[in-house]
């Protein structure tokens, strides 16, 4: 594949103007505007991935990282759901610690297990030992950018992703997946200085992952603090959401869609909206409909003289993953219960639109045909 001109200097909001390829009606960019798409959008977390016989044929003997970094195998396996399902958009085929990784941290991601950490990040000197993210390192990423735009329709567009601060720092300072993160949240009670200084670390180097993927072409982007759950709303308000809206705002000036998606965060959807999203994702936990008036009343509180378009945010999600198990009926009628409970919530002023997705990521032992027929059905809700 040949290297496209370097779009690394940054802020560059013409160079992302005009390497944007979807077009201004594809499906997941009007639900997203919050106007009516030509069908319910779909595309699934984790659409590219061990589901699939051709991702697991293509990744033999290479590493997830490397995988990342290889621009080829990063529009490969990205481009590979978008083929085989017809999803309105693809997913950028990445890791959350793909930018810890480029800055030169020792991290790995062991299967079976997931991401570790060389040496756990605990200490106000570990913090200040943290390396810049140089955006010359993520070259590859934008080249693989390159390779799934040159091959997606008009109609289709390329999600790019990365980690919240909060989910980056859990897995820095536990130096691996964590089931309780005790050691992340005693550090953030204990030596609240120290938590503070590392969100302030991280956070510029995911602004500056989520700028290179914006500058290389990418349509919409969604911020994943996959571990926020763990978090009350107390804690998250004080420790986490300034950070997150610090990256939203800085990824606005971009003009492109933002969403946002945590697992087990029915309590926090209202806090996560106000931190700046276009579109907040909801886990399988909370029905649509409730999780719009969630959303809705916490930004009419926030902001009481408002508009009432300032108090909807659009939705997505949110499947059940363990649904696609049971069968094409049972698959059928969750689509069309959660469809039902996007269009309320908007009929009711509540949210301005619907993306569909999982309420999570495809598990491993999907059926991909069974997910196929997920994606034609969530069409025709």
């Amino acid at each position: 594949m040949t290297a496209m001109p370097s779009l690394l200097r940054s802020p560059n909001f013409q160079a992302a103007a005009e390497h944007r390829r979807a077009a201004h009606d594809a499906p997941l960019l009007q639900a997203a505007r919050g106007e009516k798409p030509s069908r319910r959008p779909v595309w699934m977390m984790r659409q590219a991935g061990r589901s699939l016989p051709e991702y697991r044929a293509i990744r033999e003997g290479t590493s997830m990282l490397d995988a990342c970094m290889n621009p080829d195998m990063l529009a490969e396996i990205t481009m590979q759901p978008v083929r085989r399902h017809d999803a309105d958009a693809a997913i950028l085929f990445s890791d959350i610690v793909v930018p810890l990784k480029a800055a030169g941290v020792g991290v790995d991601i062991v299967a079976g297990r997931g991401p570790v950490v060389e040496h756990p990040c605990r200490t106000p000197e570990d913090v200040a030992a943290l390396p810049d993210l140089d955006p010359e390192a993520l070259q590859p990423v934008v080249d693989g950018i390159q390779g799934v735009l040159s091959q997606l329709s008009m109609q289709q567009a390329l999600i790019g992703f990365a980690g919240a601060p909060f989910t980056v720092a859990s897995y820095l300072v536990e130096g691996g997946p964590s089931k309780n993160h005790e050691v992340t949240k005693s550090l953030m009670y204990r030596d609240p200085e120290t938590w503070h200084a590392l969100m302030r670390a991280l956070t510029p180097m995911i602004v500056r992952f989520l700028q290179v993927q914006a500058e290389a072409g990418v349509d919409a982007i969604q911020l994943f603090d996959s571990w926020a759950g763990y978090l009350t709303a107390r804690d998250y308000r004080e420790f986490v959401a300034p950070y997150s809206r610090e990256i939203f705002d800085a990824i606005r000036q971009y003009e492109i869609p933002m969403i946002h998606f945590g697992v087990g965060t029915g309590e926090l959807l209202g806090d996560m909206a106000l931190v700046g999203p276009d579109v907040v994702g909801v886990d399988w936990r909370v029905p649509l409909d409730s999780a719009a008036t969630r959303i809705s009343a916490a930004l009419g509180e926030a902001n009481p003289q408002g508009a009432p378009e300032q108090r909807q945010k659009v939705l997505q999600g949110n499947l059940d993953p363990a649904v696609l198990f049971a069968g094409d009926d049972a698959t059928r009628s969750e689509i069309r219960r959660i469809a039902r409970e996007a269009d309320l919530a908007i009929e009711r002023g509540q949210a301005r639109g619907h993306i569909f997705n999982l309420g999570h990521g495809v598990l491993p032992h999907t059926d991909p045909d069974a997910i196929t027929r997920a994606f034609e059905e969530a069409h025709n809700a």
